[in-house]
């Protein structure tokens, strides 16, 4: 499904190009992808099989991305909560992870993909953190879409990491505490050079956030979605798209008229 523009509007036997009445494109579309187990035991399946078909999943909805006028993908792979799932879960999905980069690497080249990661690599494998590097150092030209995955990624995570970052700058002289704005703390966090989601989609049915982009999603819109991950198509989320082109976002004001 392609997100169109609207056509010109006519008034009084005149051309308008009716640029208020517009919908809007969503630049930045950031992704709970929930659901996965869930979608494998309700078939009698292990967990992991549908962790895999959500990973095929995510292929479609990169390519669909920017006929849908979506210039940036966040997706969120793996939280700061997840370590808690079995081992054999953890470790079939980083196998997953490091799959992905092994198999889509050329595709999201080709395609003018650039993918980069965010959270704290830090607790990962090596190998897969030099994986991740690669990819991100290999697409770093691409200008079609910026895709954005985030692992072993936590909301509050993400602000304590800054907000220790910006201590050590102040410790050291090199910032004054009352230069401290809400733009240094941006500056600071894992996508200092991303613009903030303008759309929140979740699916599975389920309506919490999980640490997902707190500071970044604080004027965005939410969709939620009863659809599992393994199941979203490309065509469902060209109709959330849609509607959230006829949405108006007031940010803390009032919309005049």
């Amino acid at each position: 499904m392609r997100h169109g523009r609207a056509g010109l509007a006519k008034a009084g036997g005149s051309e308008s190009t009716g640029a208020d009445r517009l919908p809007r494109l969503a630049q930045h579309v950031a992704i709970i992808m929930d659901g996965n187990g869930r979608w494998a035991t309700q078939r009698g399946w292990p967990r992991l099989v549908g962790h895999r078909r959500g990973a095929e999943r995510v292929r479609e909805i990169v390519r669909a991305c920017p006929n849908l006028g979506i210039r940036f993908l966040t997706v969120y792979a793996f939280s700061t909560e997840n370590w808690k799932r079995s081992t054999e879960e953890v470790l079939g999905l980083m196998a997953i992870f490091a799959r992905y980069i092994d198999r889509e690497a050329d595709r999201l080249l080709a395609e003018g993909v650039r993918l980069r990661f965010i959270g704290d690599r830090s607790k990962l494998d090596p190998k897969l953190q030099r994986m991740m590097a690669g990819i991100e150092a290999r697409t770093a030209s691409g200008t079609r879409l910026d895709f954005t995955v985030a692992i072993n990624y936590g909301g509050r995570d993400e602000i304590a990491r800054a907000v220790r970052a910006l201590a050590a700058d102040v410790a050291a002289g090199t910032l004054a505490p009352g230069a401290v704005t809400e733009a240094t703390i941006a500056a600071h966090l894992d996508t200092a050079d991303l613009p903030d989601p303008d759309l929140v989609i979740r699916t599975s049915g389920e309506t919490r956030t999980s640490n997902f982009l707190p500071w970044q999603t604080a004027y965005a819109e939410y969709e939620f979605t009863p659809t599992l991950w393994p199941d979203f198509t490309a065509h469902e989320l060209g109709e959330i798209v849609a509607r959230f082109g006829n949405r108006e976002r007031r940010f803390g004001g009032v919309v005049n008229g």
